[in-house]
This record gives structure tokens, C-alpha cells and sequence, in this order.
């Protein structure tokens, strides 16, 4: 029975929650390592921006912090501490060993990092402001609805040959720097092509749920742009009569 203020479990489900944590036993030394390990990283992973709010990001302790635990310092330190947390110091058995890793399905990881790579590369270059301002020369109107629409097909078409990250990183800023120039109110574009480069259902390089859907081996590409496309269009159909109504009601 269920009140208010907290859960009453019968005898019978108290049993069974009891059984269930016995029989899972205390935490062994690999999981208390791997705890420890991700600890670490979050604590990393968070500090900057902890810093930051407490007015502490610009002093000499949070340039130092920003500068030597970036991101991804502090994944690589998390990783590298489960190969020398010891599980049996004097059997120099460790939480990870070599054997483990080359186990992994580092496949899927370095597809996933090369579309972060390409997206950076592009942007970098300025492959990606000329594809936009190039795309956006065959346009017959400057509106905001055809700005919106331009870069929010843009962005998911992106989105299916990089990550999510790398297309909003790429589309973004093109999208603002063409509103501007077309003397349109960015908002809508920008906001387009942020929801667009969310999409990417279709390709497992899109993003890391994609990738480990397609890794488990269940579920062919095929079958994932057969569906995914789907997704795809039903998302641009949203994005763009969502943010038309957004636009007007910000114009009235």
C-alpha cells in the first residue's frame, strides 16, 4: 500500500528486497575501484564550473584547474585510474588490466570521435560557412520561416555524418551570422538548427545511443535509416511549425 509521504512495503516485498541485497553481498574491491574512479571524474568534470559559480574561475587555482583537467583530461584520468587501483596489491591484480580493454568495442568509439573530428575540422576551416552561405544564395527569400527551415534541414542532415555536438558547433554560428546579414532576427534559425543537430536518428555515428544500438549487432543500418529517416522528417515537420508559432507570438 502506498501513502503520501513514503512507500509501505508488505512483509512479503520487504522479504524480497532483503533476499535480493544478500544475495548481491557486500561491494567487492573492482566495484569500490570503479566508484572511486568515477568519482574522480565527475568531481573533475565539475569543479570548473563549481569554481566559476563561487567567483573563484578567474583566480590562479581556477585558471590552473581549467587549464590542466579539461574534459577530456579528466575522462583519460578516470580511465587510467581503473589500471592502477589495485584489486590484490601483493597478486598486482588491478581493477582493469590490458587483456580487459583490447576487449572493448573500440570501433564504435573511434567512429563516434571521427565525427566530432570532421564537425571540428569543418568548422575550423570554414567548409561549414561557406556551405551554409552557399545553400543560402539559391534561397528565393531571406524570411525567417525560410531561414528556419533551411538550417533546421541543414542541421539534421549534418547531424547524420557527425555527432550532434560537432553539427550544432558547425551550424549554429552560420545560421546567427546569415540571419544577421539577411537583416532577420537570428532567434528562430539559431534555434533550428540547434533542435535540428539534435535529431540524427538514422546513422551510428549521431550519437553515443545510436552508436551503442547499432554495436549490440540487433539492429542493422538498414533498419536504422529505414526508421530513422521517419524520425527525421517528423522532427524537422515539429521543429519548424513549433518555432513558426514560437516567432509569431514573439513578433505579436
Amino acid at each position: 500500500m502506498r501513502t503520501l509521504r513514503r512507500l509501505t512495503l508488505s512483509a512479503g516485498q520487504a522479504d524480497a528486497i532483503r533476499a535480493e541485497l544478500e544475495r548481491l553481498g557486500p561491494m567487492s574491491p573492482g566495484q569500490r575501484n570503479v566508484l572511486i574512479a568515477f568519482a574522480v571524474t565527475v568531481m573533475l568534470w565539475l569543479l570548473p564550473g563549481v569554481l566559476a559559480i563561487v567567483g573563484a574561475g578567474a583566480t590562479r587555482f581556477g585558471r590552473w584547474v581549467n587549464a590542466a583537467f579539461p574534459e577530456s583530461i579528466a575522462a583519460v584520468t578516470g580511465a587510467v585510474l581503473l589500471f592502477v587501483l589495485p584489486i590484490q596489491w601483493r597478486a598486482r591484480r588491478f581493477t582493469l588490466t590490458w587483456e580487459q580493454a583490447v576487449r572493448i568495442d573500440w570501433g564504435i568509439i573511434l567512429l563516434f570521435g571521427g565525427g566530432l573530428a570532421m564537425g571540428e575540422l569543418a568548422f575550423s576551416t570554414g567548409l561549414a560557412e561557406a556551405l551554409g552561405r552557399g545553400i543560402t544564395s539559391w534561397l528565393p527569400a531571406h524570411s525567417a520561416f525560410a531561414l528556419t527551415v533551411l538550417f533546421t534541414a541543414v542541421a539534421i542532415v549534418m547531424s547524420e555524418a557527425a555527432s550532434n555536438t560537432a553539427s550544432a558547433n558547425m551550424i549554429v554560428p552560420v545560421a546567427i551570422a546569415v540571419a544577421q546579414a539577411a537583416g532577420v532576427n537570428p532567434l528562430q534559425p539559431a534555434l533550428g538548427a540547434t533542435l535540428g543537430a539534435s535529431m540524427g536518428f538514422m546513422m551510428p555515428i549521431s550519437t553515443p545511443p545510436n552508436a551503442i544500438v547499432y554495436s549490440s549487432g540487433h539492429v542493422p543500418i538498414g533498419a536504422m535509416m529505414k526508421h530513422g529517416i521517419v524520425l527525421d522528417i517528423a522532427g524537422f515537420v515539429v521543429i519548424v511549425a513549433l518555432l513558426s508559432v514560437i516567432g509569431s507570438l514573439l513578433a505579436w
